[in-house]
Parts: structure tokens; sequence; C-alpha cells
């Protein structure tokens, strides 16, 4: 049985994640700490790729805004779970922490996701870099960004305030890619239009599924072991 921590549409506080009663012995369960971003995706990886006991704790999707948080929350989570879990990992690229959470998982040996953030994991290394490659200047969206643009983007850059941070923001972007993962959603192609619309740019959508995502979730599994 898994024992999935998951934070519904909008990312929980970290109040919201259970913890484990002390016991004299490790758990038997895989400790995944996750940014909230992709906890509906990671839920659906880890069932289908034979998890069979895990728990995943997540911290907030909008620290992507804020990534210096995230080295030293994602520490956090490490310092409490050590010697209560089988195993420790990281669903979380970079994430534009220049290194830091890398600094946090080696002396522990916790691999996380390969790449510099989820838009690498999610469409799969070589598609990306293909994309980054052909336009610099692109703006990508995920499954997750593209329900949740307005609170995360706009209202979290502060654009709806002050409008005029838009171009500070978005002078040097071309495009916006939206890394559609769930297909059966089709009414979110509409909404990723209207947000590159309010962001004054083309879009592009690539239909990723999930099959890249649970490859990466796979090969760090195993090198962890």
């Amino acid at each position: 049985m898994s024992n999935v921590e998951s934070p519904g549409m909008t990312e929980p506080s970290d109040n919201s994640v259970r913890t484990m009663q002390d016991d004299s012995a490790p758990s038997r369960k895989t400790l995944v700490i996750a940014c909230g971003a992709i906890a509906h995706e990671l839920v659906t990886v880890l069932r289908a790729s034979g998890f069979d006991q895990f728990e995943i704790q997540c911290l907030p999707a909008q620290w992507h805004n804020t990534p210096q948080r995230i080295a030293p929350g994602v520490q956090g989570k490490i310092e409490a779970a050590l010697g209560r879990y089988r195993q420790i990992l990281v669903a979380y690229g970079d994430c534009g922490t220049g290194g830091q959470l890398d600094r946090v998982l080696e002396p522990h040996g916790i691999a996380r996701l390969p790449g510099d953030h989820c838009y690498s994991f999610m469409a799969g290394s070589t598609v990306f870099d293909a994309m980054a490659d052909a336009e610099l200047g692109t703006f990508y969206l995920t499954d997750y960004l593209v329900d949740n643009f307005e609170r995360l983007i706009l209202e979290g850059l502060g654009i709806n305030r002050h409008p005029e941070l838009l171009e500070t923001y978005f002078e040097h972007y071309t495009r916006v890619m939206y890394l559609a993962q769930d297909a059966s959603q089709h009414d979110r192609e509409a909404k990723a239009a209207q947000a590159a619309r309010s962001l004054g740019l083309p879009l592009a959508v690539h239909h990723t599924g999930l099959q890249p995502f649970a490859h990466a979730m796979d090969t760090i599994r195993i090198t962890a072991v």
C-alpha cells in the first residue's frame, strides 16, 4: 500500500504533511521530497512504476518564484527523515538553486531528478535540449502552470498589480512552449493560449505525456539503490 501526501491543485503548507511516528527501526517506505507543482504527475508515475511503498512530502510550488528557499526546505525535510525511511529521493531539478540543492544532497548520497528544472525531465532531456537550442527565449508551461497561471505568474510575480513588470520579466522571451502531460484535458490548450496572449507571445504545444518523467524517476530510483 502506498502512503501519499498529495497537495491537490494548490501546494500544501508544511503543516499539511503528516509525519510518521518515531520507531526504533527504519520504515520500509521510500520518501520522495517533491515540488508541489508535480504532485499529481508524481503520484501517477510512482503507482505505474511499481513503487509499492512510498510517501510524498511536497514543498510549495510557488517557491519556483523564490528558488533560494528550495535547498533549505529540502534540507529540513531530509534532516527530519534520516534513519526513518528505506530510501530518500528528491523530485526536483536544480530549479534555480544554482547548485545549492546538489550541495545539500551530496553528503547524504541522495539522488534528484536530472536537469536544471522540471521542464527538462517532463519533456525528456534530448527533446528539451533541442527545443532550447532552437529558440532560447522560450517560456515553458506544464499542466500545473497552465492550471495555475493567474495565481503563480500574473499574481505571484506582481504583474496584475504592476503591468509594467510584464516587459521587465518577459522582454527577452520570444514564445511560450506548453509541455502537455495529460492529453485528455483538452481545455488546457485553450488556457495555455490565453496565458500566451497575456504575455504577448506566440504559443507552441508539445505533447510529452508522462513517459519521460517516469523514465527519470525510475532512473534515480535505481541509481540510489
